[in-house]
């Protein structure tokens, strides 16, 4: 490609970008807009005008795939030999170009090693999950605290488990990869830090090769990482930084988006260009997402689209979390009947527990769905109760998996303060416990039960269907159609986000959900599961009323779950539960009486129908449950 071949297609703010061929550069790029395009022609332009050579260029991402697809498009332009690298990748090149072997076998993963330290904690903590584990090291790895400091330094960040603890775990696992001569992945940035600060010869050798630097995904950049960074750079100012700080959501690793912020101010006569033509969404899609814009600070950006205009941004409350999933799966349905791919398709979720919700009504639906982080009967929980079920034909389903759950580690109470990993395992446990309470008639085997669990949601497409996912999951991914359900108060923003600060990343978190749609976008939310999320506010939707809520295709005004059907039933459940000497769940779980108030039954035969009302649940309760309707006005 000619230099002049690289701005074809370019928008004016685009080719400023591509143009601006010596540093510091600062494109901040909204969503949508075309940043990797902008990068790559830049770098060709660099190369091609003969500015940089290509050997002196070294251009950083955060993924391999991301590097992978920086390289190819290089190649498509025409230009060979720039290094296109992780930061890891690229550090770890260096420590073997400049002479300095790594002092150890690199750790391909923490979570091996934490699982062995997590079994040796007090209960209840001694089945946390090792990610979650890893994830507090990276976070304090990140920040270059050490364990010593860990206590002093935690501040109001919420560990995982209590900060004594946490110290004790840090401690050990730093201890025992030096006995085993390991190192792991903050090692090799920390190794090349100390490099660049010890071997002066080391230092020169690299400044001599490479005179140019851009990184791109820069709101993501946590201080080990700029640390180094700042070592490549030495006192040069030859750096061309990308990223948009609207869709800085790592903070839980310890990336900040004030580097990307602060650049003017740390590189004085810095070039500034902001990327705002949106090439993906329709103009009502952005227009909503703009709303956020006054409340998200940072660098302002307000996207424009180019594309045609499309369907209007549908908001949807719902009466409860069943009528709300029944919608979503209707317009999932409707859309493919439409010609829309269920590939294309995407159900956004705060936590990854929440793609329960959705895979049995997909299962039963007949529609394909796929997790991208993991389904449900794929997650621990899961694996680790049902194989022994499968083997067995016991007819005391409900108390051994409650046995087997509460041998993991299950408590009925979860605590605040979970890391994402337990809070997903304490939910599927608690899960598992309420469908084995459901599906045990007295007569059905624990054999039965694991096959019908595998018949409701067996509808993990293999890598094809309507994808579930999480919100931090679906940044860099886009979709012509968005669901995003459950937007209440606890959910987005999440009960964990106190500070100012956390609610803020929830915010962006919701951002970048946004604007992941091409052409469709429902926001939904069920009215009965408690105050509606205070970003519809900003998004300019009026509060909902109860009263206001649409209730799905089938359902009526009896069907409020929060009406006096539903608490009669639960009146007459726990004063049940109580004389049987049982956990109330036992009798019937919450979804089990919503849909019984929902229906109404009038007759025995009427009640069987409902799921969750088996043979033996039926002769022990049917009558009780039938009077207690018939009592309601």
């Amino acid at each position: 490609m000619t230099p002049t071949d690289v701005f074809t297609g370019l928008n004016p703010e685009q080719r400023r970008a591509v143009e601006a061929l010596r540093g510091p550069v600062c494109i901040l790029a909204g969503a949508g807009s075309g940043k990797t395009t902008t990068i790559t022609r830049r770098i060709a332009h660099q190369v091609g005008s003969g500015a940089f050579g290509a050997d002196s260029i070294l251009a950083v991402t955060f993924t391999d795939k991301a590097a992978g697809e920086m390289r190819t498009r290089l190649r498509h332009l025409g230009v060979e030999g720039v290094r296109a690298r992780t930061f890891h990748s690229a550090a770890l090149a260096q420590l073997h170009g400049l002479g300095q072997q790594p002092p150890g076998q690199i750790l391909p993963s923490k979570a091996v090693a934490l699982r062995q330290i997590a079994n040796t904690l007090p209960r209840p903590y001694r089945f946390r999950p090792a990610g979650d584990l890893a994830n507090e090291i990276e976070w304090a790895r990140n920040r270059r605290i050490a364990p010593s400091e860990y206590a002093a330094r935690v501040g109001d960040h919420e560990p995982p488990i209590p900060a004594d603890l946490m110290v004790r775990v840090y401690e050990r696992y730093e201890k025992g990869k030096r006995e085993r001569g390991l190192i792991d992945f903050e090692d090799v940035l920390e190794l090349a830090i100390r490099l660049f600060d010890t071997d002066e010869d080391a230092r020169m050798r690299f400044h001599a090769r490479y005179r140019t630097f851009t990184v791109d995904e820069y709101q993501d950049v946590n201080l080990l990482q700029q640390t180094l960074l700042d070592r490549w750079m030495g006192e040069r100012d030859e750096l061309c930084v990308v990223g948009d700080d609207y869709q800085s959501i790592y903070a839980f690793t310890g990336a900040s988006p004030e580097y990307l912020i602060d650049m003017p101010r740390r590189f004085p006569g810095t070039t500034i260009v902001r990327l705002e033509e949106n090439y993906r969404s329709t103009p009502q899609i952005l227009d909503v997402a703009n709303r956020l814009v006054p409340h998200l600070g940072g660098a302002k950006k307000t996207l424009r689209p180019v594309k045609s205009a499309g369907p209007d941004v549908a908001f949807e409350p719902a009466v409860n979390e069943p009528a709300e999933v029944r919608n979503i799966v209707g317009k999932i349905r409707a859309l493919h009947d439409d010609g829309t791919a269920y590939e294309d398709m995407a159900i956004l979720f705060r936590i990854n527990f929440r793609s329960e919700d959705f895979e049995e009504p997909l299962s039963t639906a007949g529609i394909p769905y796929q997790v991208r982080d993991g389904a449900f009967l794929a997650r621990s929980a899961a694996r680790r109760i049902l194989p022994p079920l499968r083997r067995r034909r016991h007819t005391d389903i409900a108390s051994r998996v409650r046995a087997a759950a509460l041998k993991e580690g299950w408590v009925e109470d979860v605590p605040d303060g979970l890391g994402d990993q337990e809070m997903t395992r304490q939910n599927d446990l608690a899960r598992l416990v309420r469908l084995a309470a459901e599906f045990d008639d007295g007569n059905r085997t624990s054999a039965d039960f694991v096959a019908d669990l595998e018949a409701r949601f067996s509808g993990d497409g293999d890598g094809r269907g309507v994808n579930l996912l999480t919100l931090h999951r679906a940044k860099g991914l886009e979709f012509s159609a968005v669901f995003l359900p459950r937007l209440v108060e606890g959910e987005i923003p999440f009960k964990r986000a106190k500070s100012e600060a956390a609610v803020s990343e929830e915010r962006r978190l919701l951002y970048v959900g946004l604007t992941r749609a091409k052409s469709h976008l429902v926001v939904s939310w069920p009215v009965e599961r408690g105050r509606p999320s205070r970003f519809l506010t900003e998004l300019r939707v009026a509060a909902v009323s109860r009263r206001a809520a649409v209730p799905a295709p089938g359902d009526d005004d009896k069907t409020d779950p929060a009406g006096p059907e539903f608490a009669a039933l639960k009146t007459w459940r726990l004063e049940r539960s109580k004389a049987d000497g049982v956990p109330a769940y036992v009798v019937f779980h919450d979804a089990t009486l919503k849909e019984i108030a929902r229906r109404r039954p009038e007759t025995r035969a009427d009640l069987a129908q409902v799921p969750g009302v088996g043979g033996t649940k039926l002769e022990r309760y049917g009558d009780e449950v039938l009077d207690t309707l018939s009592g309601v006005i």
